[in-house]
C-alpha cells in the first residue's frame, strides 16, 4: 500500500490481476451480465438497509429505497446508484479488493490458461462486481456507509492496482461509475438499456428508476400468497410474460415450496400449441431467477423437453446468480426444484382430468402430441403420461369422447387377451378399414390411433397392464372365443415355413388364380376368418409392422424394406361367390385373375397406398368393356 494526500493505492494479488486481465480482454457472450450483477448487488444493499431500519429506529429516514440508473453519453459513463447500506473504508477493501467471495476461489482454481475455456467459467462460479471490467476500461465506486459521516471512492482500471480516497459530501449508499469501453457504449442507448433492465431485473423488489421513470413496474406475483391474488392478476402477468396481450392461459400452477428446497414458481399453459398449428417448434418458456433477478431465459434444463410449451418463472434464492448452463444439471438444488415441479405439474393435470374432463380434453388435443414424447424419453414419469393419454375408439366413433387405456382394459371381456388398435391419418380412413368388420360384429372395442406418433408409442410400450397392443391388420390377432392358433412347427435354418393348403372346390381354385396373378406382391392368399361383408383385406404377417407404421417410416425417409402382406378373401362376399361360380369354365380364368388384381389394388387404395395408376386404369376400362358387352340393348 502507498498513500499520498489521503489517497491510498493497493496492489492486487497476482491471481486477481490474472482474473482482471481475463475479464478485461474477454469476449464474453453477454455484456448484459455485468449490468445484471451490479443491479443485483445494489438490490442486496437495499435489502440490508431495510433490515437495518427495522432493527434500528435511528436509521429510519423515510426515504424510498431504490436503484437509479444514469447515463452520461458525452463522457461515456454509465452509473448504477443505490441508497442502501453503503460500505466503509475497510469494507471497500474487503469487498472490492479481495476476490475470495462468491465461489471466486474455485474460479481461480479452475483457470486453465486457455482463455476460451477460462471465460466459460465466469458464468459458472460468478465474479460479481468484477464483471464490470468486461464492459469498462475504468471503474469508480463511491460509497458511504450508514455507520459513517463521510464516504470513500474506489478506483481501478483493472491493470493490477486500485486506489481509495475520502469523499466528504455524499449521501448514504453506493454509486458504481463505469467508464465504458468503445465496444460497450451501445449500452448507453436508452431503449437498449431499458430493455436489458426490464429483461434481467424487471422483477427486483426495489424500484429501478431511469430519468425519473420506474423501469420495473411489474409486481413479482409468484412470491405472493396465492390467496391474495386474483384471476385478473394471474392473467395480466401471463400476458406480460408472453407478450400476448389478448390471450388468456388455459391454466396456471402456482408453487411455493419450503422442502426439500425453498423456491417459488408460477407456470402457465397457453391456450394453443404453435407446433400443432404448424408454426415451428416451441421454445422453452421458463425463466430461471434467483432473488427475482433473471439468471437464464428459455431454461431448457429445468423441465424435460416434452413440457417445452409451458411458460413461467422459477425463482430460488438457493441458486447462485451466475450459474452456467453447463453446471445447472450438476446442481443439486436445481435438480430438486425440477423434481418438485414435475410432480406438481402431473398432479395438476390429473386433477383437471378428473374434475374437468372437457377442459382436459382441450389440453390433450393441443399438447398431447408433445406429452407423448416423454413416453420414450422420461421413464421416471412414463406411467403418469400413459395415465393421461386419450384415444378415440370404436366404442362411439367420436374423437370428442375419447377413452383412457385404463377404461379400455376395464371394459374388455374377461377372455380378451390383447388391446386392439387401428391406425390411420384420418378418422374416415380408420372407420373404413375392412379389418374392423369382425370386431364390430362381435362388439369388441378398437382404439383409433390418429396421431402419427401413436404407432411408435405402442411399439415402445409393447403392452399395458400385461395386455399386448395388436393392430387389427396383424396376423396374430386373437379374438375372444376363437380356438388358439396352432404353433408353427420348427423349421431347419433357411427353410421356409409351408403355406397352409387351399380350401377344396371352386373357392380354392379362385384363391389359386389370385395367387398366380399377384405373385411376389403377396406373401399368401388365403380364406378370411375376419371379414363379414367386404370381399377382401390385407393382413400383416407374423413379425411384420402395421402398414400405417411402414408408411410413417418411409415418410420420415427411414430405410424400411416393404414386407409382402397376406391377401385374405371372404368367400361369403357376393362378388367372390360369383367368381367361385365362374371358375369352373377355363375361359373365365383370365377375367377372374384381373378381378383378383383389381381387388388387391382396391385394398391398397383403402390402405392409403396408391397402386400403379396406368395399369389400374387400363384394367378397369377392360373390365367395364366386358361388363358393357354382356348387357343387351333390347328393351324388354
Amino acid at each position: 500500500m502507498s498513500a499520498a494526500a489521503g489517497k491510498e493505492v493497493y496492489n492486487f494479488q497476482a491471481e486477481i490481476t490474472r482474473l482482471l486481465h481475463l475479464l478485461a480482454h474477454s469476449l464474453y457472450e453477454s455484456k448484459e451480465v455485468a449490468l445484471r450483477e451490479l443491479v443485483s448487488n445494489a438490490s442486496d444493499a437495499l435489502d440490508k438497509m431495510r433490515f437495518v431500519a427495522l432493527t434500528d429506529a435511528s436509521q429510519r429516514d423515510g426515504a424510498t429505497l431504490e436503484i437509479e440508473i444514469r447515463r452520461n453519453e458525452e463522457g461515456g459513463e454509465l452509473i448504477i446508484a443505490d441508497n442502501g447500506v453503503g460500505m466503509t473504508h475497510d469494507e471497500m477493501i474487503a469487498n472490492l479488493g479481495t476476490i475470495a467471495k462468491s465461489g471466486s476461489l474455485e474460479f481461480l482454481k479452475g483457470l486453465t490458461g486457455d482463455e476460451k475455456k477460462d471465460v466459460s467459467l465466469i458464468g459458472q462460479f460468478g465474479v460479481g462486481f468484477y464483471a464490470s471490467f468486461m464492459i469498462a476500461d475504468k471503474v469508480r465506486v463511491r460509497s458511504r456507509s450508514y455507520r459513517e459521516k463521510a464516504g470513500h471512492e474506489w478506483v481501478s482500471d483493472g491493470s493490477g492496482s486500485f486506489s481509495i480516497e475520502p469523499v466528504e459530501a455524499m449521501e448514504r449508499g453506493t454509486q458504481v461509475i463505469l467508464h465504458l469501453k468503445e465496444s460497450a457504449k451501445e449500452l448507453l442507448d436508452e431503449h437498449r438499456l431499458k430493455r436489458i433492465l426490464k429483461d434481467y431485473s424487471g422483477f427486483v423488489s426495489h424500484p429501478i428508476k431511469m430519468a425519473d421513470a420506474q423501469i420495473n413496474d411489474v409486481k413479482p406475483i409468484w412470491v405472493e400468497p396465492r390467496s391474495q391474488l386474483t384471476a385478473e392478476q394471474y392473467t395480466g402477468f401471463y400476458q406480460h410474460l408472453t407478450h400476448r396481450t389478448n390471450e388468456e392461459p388455459m391454466w396456471h400452477l402456482h408453487v411455493s415450496a419450503d422442502t426439500p428446497i425453498q423456491f417459488h414458481a408460477l407456470l402457465y399453459c397457453p391456450p394453443s400449441s404453435i407446433e400443432r398449428m404448424g408454426l415451428g417448434r416451441s421454445e422453452h418458456g421458463l425463466q430461471l431467477c434467483t432473488k427475482r433477478v433473471l439468471v437464464q431465459r428459455e431454461c431448457r434444463q429445468l423441465l424435460p423437453d416434452y413440457l417445452r410449451f409451458l411458460h413461467g418463472i422459477v425463482d430460488s434464492e438457493d441458486l447462485p446468480l451466475n450459474i452456467s448452463r453447463e453446471s445447472l444439471q450438476d446442481n443439486t438444488v436445481f435438480r430438486k426444484i425440477g423434481q418438485v415441479l414435475l410432480r406438481k405439474i402431473f398432479d395438476k393435470l390429473e386433477t383437471i382430468a378428473e374434475e374437468q374432463p372437457e377442459e382436459f380434453l382441450k389440453f390433450w388435443q393441443q399438447f398431447g402430441p408433445l406429452m407423448k414424447e416423454g413416453i420414450a424419453s422420461d421413464f421416471e414419469h412414463r406411467d403418469r403420461i400413459i395415465k393421461l393419454m386419450r384415444f378415440a375408439s370404436s366404442r362411439n366413433d367420436d374423437p370428442r369422447q375419447p377413452t383412457t387405456l385404463a377404461d379400455y382394459v376395464e371394459r374388455m371381456p374377461e377372455d380378451q387377451k390383447q388391446i386392439y388398435y387401428a391406425s390411420g391419418f384420418t378418422l374416415d380412413v380408420v372407420r373404413n378399414n375392412p379389418n374392423l368388420e369382425v370386431f364390430k360384429q362381435r362388439g369388441l372395442e378398437v382404439l383409433y390411433l390418429l396421431d402419427p406418433i401413436d404407432e411408435f408409442l405402442v411399439a415402445t410400450m409393447m403392452n399395458y397392464n400385461d395386455k399386448p397392443f395388436v393392430s387389427i391388420d396383424a396376423a396374430n390377432v386373437e379374438l375372444p372365443g376363437d380356438e388358439p392358433k396352432p404353433a408353427d412347427e420348427p423349421k431347419a435354418d433357411g427353410e421356409e415355413p409351408s403355406k397352409p393348403a387351399k380350401p377344396e372346390g371352386n373357392f380354392g381354385k379362385v384363391l389359386t388364380l389370385f395367387e398366380e396373378i399377384l405373385g411376389e406382391r403377396v406373401k399368401e392368399v388365403r380364406e378370411s376368418k375376419r371379414l363379414t361383408d367386404s370381399p377382401c383385406c390385407l393382413v400383416n404377417p407374423e413379425g411384420g409392422v402395421s402398414s400405417h407404421l411402414e408408411k410413417l417410416m418411409k415418410m420420415a425417409n427411414q430405410e424400411f424394406p416393404s414386407m409382402p402382406r397376406i391377401f385374405e378373401v371372404n368367400p361369403k362376399a357376393k362378388l367372390i361367390e360369383r367368381l367361385t361360380s365362374l371358375v369352373g369354365n377355363p375361359e373365365n380364368e383370365t377375367f377372374i385373375k384381373e378381378c383378383g388384381r383389381q381387388l388387391f389394388d382396391n385394398c391398397l387404395i383403402l390402405d392409403g397406398t396408391p397402386p400403379d395408376p396406368h395399369a389400374m386404369v387400363d384394367r378397369v376400362r377392360t373390365l367395364m368393356e366386358e361388363a358393357a358387352a354382356g348387357r343387351s340393348s333390347i328393351i324388354q
